[in-house]
């Protein structure tokens, strides 16, 4: 998906969008580390969470140490971001 001043943006659910030059990491949600990582970005108010209230699957970490919730699987942002790369290319 690509935004108006022409960065590109991956869809992570329920119509939100994360821009794809940011991101530095796509993991699951499940592993102690995360966990903590996820805690600590909460108390530096830097969570976004776009699950729409339903069970967070995996994390997404961009480089302004923002953290996105999403309630899809890693496989399926990982295949989407897939994509747009190979369109790029």
């Amino acid at each position: 998906m690509r935004g108006s001043m022409g960065a590109t943006f991956l869809n992570v659910g329920f119509d939100n969008a994360v821009a794809v030059e940011r991101i530095i990491a796509v993991v699951s949600a499940d592993p102690s580390p995360i966990r903590r990582l996820r805690e600590a970005a909460s108390r530096q108010h830097k969570v976004v969470d776009a699950t729409n209230g339903r069970r967070m699957r995996t994390v997404i970490v961009t480089d302004s140490d923002h953290v996105v919730l999403s309630s899809l699987q890693p496989e399926t942002i990982n295949q989407r971001l897939d994509e747009i790369v190979r369109a790029r290319t």
